[in-house]
């Protein structure tokens, strides 16, 4: 049961870094958009050290779509928290209903038919 959590965990790990890669930089506008790129690539290196082990632990239980859809999900929550905490973003109501629809989209993908 643990193995199969380590995933979630990894995943999540991993798109922290992802998110901060790709938006932490909207803080800091004036640098240098160079600069802002070769940051970012650090730090995607860090995602892909979790979300490549996450992968492949993952599909000893989940097939490939399951494994992408928990990532959506995952990236999902991480940027909703990032974006309310670190950018101080609004987070709307049209957002949670969006989420709503992933969800049942979650449901159809685990779902065994």
């Amino acid at each position: 049961m643990l193995r199969q959590a380590l995933p979630i965990l990894l995943l999540t790990i991993s798109n922290i870094f992802m998110t901060f890669a790709w938006y932490g930089h909207l803080k800091f506008k004036s640098a240098p958009i160079v600069l802002v790129i070769l940051i970012s690539w650090g730090i995607a290196l860090f995602e892909y050290c979790f979300q490549v082990p996450a992968n492949r632990i993952g599909h000893e239980f989940f097939n490939a779509a399951q494994l992408k859809t928990m990532q959506e999900v995952i990236t999902l929550v991480v940027f909703s928290v990032f974006s309310v905490l670190y950018l101080k973003e609004e987070f709307r109501w049209n957002y949670l209903v969006g989420f709503f629809f992933i969800i049942l989209a979650v449901i159809f993908i685990f779902k065994k038919w």
